[in-house]
């Protein structure tokens, strides 16, 4: 399910680019190279019909992302962290560390440098 919503997502994501392009600005836009779509449905219409599609895309992003983040594949129900596991599987705290030894004797006899 999480893969549908993402394509959803990627859809919407274009068509919203493709939306907000052809919306006509105040420099002219893209929306004024496209002289046969104003002459058909009138400048005033094409304009409303793309703010209500850049309305209706930016919602259908948001609650795709919102449906994608609670359907994510993997989500486990422990709450329980990975780290929090692997701290509790290490050394216990009242178990004391041991150090290898054999080499302090070693040391002890060498010469000290000044």
């Amino acid at each position: 399910m999480y893969i549908v919503f993402v394509i959803i997502i990627v859809l919407a994501s274009i068509f919203l680019t493709i939306a907000v392009l052809l919306q006509n600005s105040k420099g002219g836009g893209l929306a004024a190279n496209f002289g046969a779509g104003n002459s058909t449905f009138g400048v005033r219409q094409t304009a409303d019909f793309l703010e209500k599609a850049t309305w209706t895309f930016a919602a259908v992003i948001m609650i795709c992302c919102v449906l994608a983040t609670a359907t994510i594949a993997g989500r486990s129900t422990d709450t329980k962290s990975d780290l929090t596991k692997s701290l509790q599987n290490q050394v216990q705290s009242n178990q004391q560390p041991t150090f290898p030894i054999e080499n302090a004797a070693d040391n002890s006899e060498a010469p000290v440098e000044e």
